[in-house]
């Protein structure tokens, strides 16, 4: 380790040396690997064809960009991402359950496909239908939606063809889904017997006293347990199902070391800032000297680039400043420089290049019209209309001649916008017009008689603006990756001397903890779904995989280099290795440490108690008071020791109204009771309440339950980030 750090000074030799072992490296691998078999994943054992799971992600994309695209938002790499995930779940469960499906025999036809879309033949209308298909007064039109799945049906445009195919191929797949559901639904019964001892388990009361002593009122350090105890323990119990390893898994722990800007960066980073707020004021071009400058190389004197306070509601992405400065950009005058200013993690400084002053509100009437021939009659009939409408009757003419649907429901209404958010013709009208003014324009859609509501003076600022973020410089960012080393080497000189795996990520703990760096909790990574979400940089979530499972990584593994994320570096450790079945000693010592400290807890409570006639003596003896309380067995709350359905449970085993408990281990403590007197439920031949409840519970949890057990039985393994970061498993 300490030749590595010495290493990196030289960084010549560094690449020389990198290029020789990847040379090394790369091509006896590459020989080797030239037969392997890349596949997404598995299901059922079975590989999952590749072809297929790309033409599931290419339709799950598409689909997410047509989604994003109508509401107006920009589709991110983050978005693809998450397109990404929803077509390895898509493709995965349609496997599970395309195997249910076939074995009940479950099929969807043609015509039932069309009396779905249809909302006929016992179906309701789906309301996203419903909406798409409206005529001028904004009411559904079935005959609109029988032409457009006739088009559909009898298009010979391949796209068209393809979109009708996989329309009704989405709608099979949502119908057999449904007629699964039913079907497991139609599986839950209740007997009468059950049904019965429902009645009683809510009915039966018991009003009771006890005394008890909770595990937490004795420290846990009064309990001295030896690594023998905790072996025994782990004997007795590892084949229990509480302790079953369900997915095979590794551990990484993880301290960062961070990645500031140091006084000097900041001092120069202050100079800066001065220069250019200087240089901006004196620029004759900037357009120029904000693309030159910012890193937001964003510029025009368009009133499209108005800047809003943060949190406005016609603010746009981007083009914000903080809230608390809404009135020093209101009151700068165009020419002024405002800043630096510091805005997330950002400082800014602004120049205003012009303003605006208006929100508006219009409401109008949309006459369509694109080629000459319309739009010379629309004009005749906003010549015509234009004599009739006043501010009383505008609705009415609205809903009566008005071709823009969205804004009929409103009267025509647009309230509170910019001038930008409208086509120019239609925005200038109201700016140029005075409140009350009802006139017509032309714009690409037609003509627009309009009639001005609003114009609230706003004042706000149309900037240029330089952004600049202060980071960490070379310098720096070079000692703390010096550091980063130092903490490798230190570790890696403490943990090479000792063989035992778990003493190795004890020492790691210890090191750290010595050089004042706080390690995380464990990262569990899961072998049939390798996944990392602790890190904001891709790379450094791969590195971490890529630690946690190289062929020689095991338990104690070190990192021979930091991982770099974003603002840090991350020194990791692999700090367990779990197969499939029974646990191994060491991932459940600490759990089972206090189960054993918990087990001894109740011997030396119970000793307390062991004997008692009682309960007044009993409690003073242990320095507590006799508490009373109702239970059900349906509901096992006992008073103020809260839930103790082990306790409670013991209570309706044939104890005696006035007989006393021995001591009884519960969840929370252990506990001497005395039944004070048992209040029988009223007979009853009728138990269909309690069948309700229970039928009902057992329908809502049918599905999950199946579903549990299905993906239990297929064992899906995701192989795509093993495959993009080159991990061959076994």
């Amino acid at each position: 380790m300490a030749f590595i750090g010495k290493i990196r000074e030289k960084s010549w030799i560094l690449l020389v040396f990198i290029g020789v072992a990847l040379i090394a490296f790369i091509l006896p691998e590459f020989n080797k690997n030239q037969q392997v078999k890349f596949y997404p994943g598995e299901v059922f054992g079975e590989e999952i064809d590749n072809a297929e799971y790309e033409a599931k992600l290419r339709e799950m994309i598409a689909m997410d960009q047509q989604e994003f695209q109508q509401q107006q938002k920009p589709y991110t790499a983050d978005d693809e991402a998450n397109s990404t995930e929803k077509a390895w779940n898509a493709i995965v469960e349609e496997k599970i359950f395309k195997r249910e499906f076939e074995a009940l025999q479950l099929s969807v036809s043609d015509k039932e496909v069309e009396s779905y879309l249809l909302g006929v033949d016992g179906f309701a209308l789906n309301p996203t239908i419903e909406q798409q298909f409206t005529d001028s007064t904004g009411k559904f039109n079935r005959r609109m939606l029988e032409q457009r799945i006739d088009q559909m049906k009898t298009s010979k445009d391949p796209q068209e063809a393809q979109n009708w195919k996989n329309t009704v191929e989405g709608v099979k797949k949502s119908r057999e889904y449904e007629k699964y559901v039913q079907l497991m639904t139609l599986t839950s019964y209740v007997t009468t017997l059950e049904a019965e001892n429902e009645y009683l388990a809510q009915n039966e009361l018991k009003d009771v006293s006890f005394i008890g002593k909770r595990y937490s009122e004795i420290p846990d350090e009064e309990i001295k347990v030896k690594d023998e105890d905790i072996k025994k323990y782990y004997d007795e119990h590892k084949n229990e199902k509480k302790w079953e390893v369900f997915a095979a898994s590794r551990d990484v722990k993880y301290f960062e070391v961070p990645l500031r800007p140091s006084n000097e960066d900041v001092e120069e980073f202050n100079k800066e800032l001065e220069s250019l707020k200087d240089k901006l004021a004196k620029s004759k071009n900037d357009s120029l000297f904000v693309i030159a400058n910012s890193e937001f190389k964003l510029y025009s004197k368009d009133h499209r680039f108005t800047y809003l306070p943060e949190g406005h509601k016609n603010a746009q992405q981007g083009l914000t400043y903080p809230s608390y400065m809404d009135s020093v950009f209101k009151n700068a005058q165009v020419g002024e420089i405002v800043g630096p200013y510091t805005q997330g993690t950002q400082t800014k400084i602004a120049k205003v290049i012009d303003k605006n002053k208006y929100l508006l509100s219009a409401r109008h009437i949309l006459l369509s019209a694109q080629d000459s021939a319309s739009v010379a009659k629309a004009e005749k009939q906003a010549d015509s209309l234009v004599k009739q409408i006043n501010s009383n009757n505008f609705e009415e003419y609205v809903t009566k001649y008005s071709q823009d649907r969205p804004s009929i429901s409103t009267g025509g209404k647009y309230e509170e916008f910019f001038d930008y958010a409208m086509v120019p013709e239609f925005s200038k009208f109201i700016v140029d017009n005075p409140v009350g003014k009802i006139g017509y324009v032309k714009t690409q859609f037609g003509i627009h008689i309009i009639e001005v509501l609003k114009k609230e003076e706003v004042n706000y600022p149309v900037l240029a603006v330089i952004q600049k973020t202060l980071a960490p410089s070379e310098a720096t960012e070079s000692s703390t990756l010096n550091v980063a080393y130092e903490m490798i080497e230190k570790i890696d000189a403490k943990i090479s001397k000792v063989k035992d795996a778990s003493e190795k990520v004890n020492l790691f703990d210890t090191v750290a903890k010595q050089n004042n760096f706080f390690v995380s909790s464990p990262i569990t990574i899961y072998d049939n779904s390798p996944k990392v979400y602790n890190f904001t940089s891709p790379l450094a979530k791969d590195n971490v995989i890529k630690l946690a499972y190289d062929k020689k990584s095991e338990t104690g593994t070190l990192s021979s280099v930091p991982f770099k994320d974003t603002d840090k570096y991350i020194v990791a450790i692999v700090s367990a290795v779990r197969e499939k079945g029974v646990p191994q000693f060491e991932d459940v010592k600490e759990r089972m440490k206090r189960e054993v400290i918990k087990e001894l807890k109740a011997k030396r409570i119970a000793s307390q108690l062991q004997g008692t006639n009682n309960l007044e003596a009993a409690a003073s003896k242990i320095g507590t008071t006799v508490q009373s309380a109702s239970v059900t067995f349906a509901n096992p709350q006992l008073g103020s020791a809260g839930y103790e359905p082990q306790v409670v449970g013991a209570l309706y085993n044939n104890l005696k109204d006035g007989k006393i408990t021995a001591p009884i281990k519960g969840e929370n403590g252990v506990y001497v009771v005395v039944v004070n007197k048992t209040t029988k439920a009223l007979k009853t031949e009728n138990y269909e309440i309690q069948r309700d409840q229970l039928l009902n519970t057992a329908k809502n949890g049918v599905y999950n339950g199946i579903r549990q057990a299905l993906y239990k039985e297929a064992d899906p393994v995701d192989l795509r980030k093993f495959n993009q970061l080159g991990i061959i498993r076994d």
